[in-house]
């Protein structure tokens, strides 16, 4: 699979899955026997929308797509911008 199919296919599968939508895909990398794609999802709104809960996920496929499961990493507020 090309890596635009690969990044469509794990938006997909955890947006169907966690019922959260997905706000922006914020890394790939290739990975023993697959792929890992990292993304953020809105976990809660907030007003002021720079309170929104964001989560980081890794969502990790097969190399034929196929998705192997998915994991929160960290929560943050999307006014944060300070790296760990």
């Amino acid at each position: 699979m090309n890596v635009d199919k690969i990044i469509k296919k794990a938006q997909d599968d955890f947006a169907r899955l966690s019922r959260q939508p997905v706000n922006t895909v914020i890394g790939l990398s290739k990975a023993e026997g697959g792929w890992v794609v990292s993304l953020e999802a809105l976990e809660r709104r907030a007003i002021p929308d720079t309170m929104d809960v964001l989560g980081l996920y890794e969502v990790r496929l097969d190399s034929e797509g196929n998705l192997l499961g998915f994991e929160r990493k960290k929560l943050r507020k999307r006014g944060d911008t300070e790296e760990d």
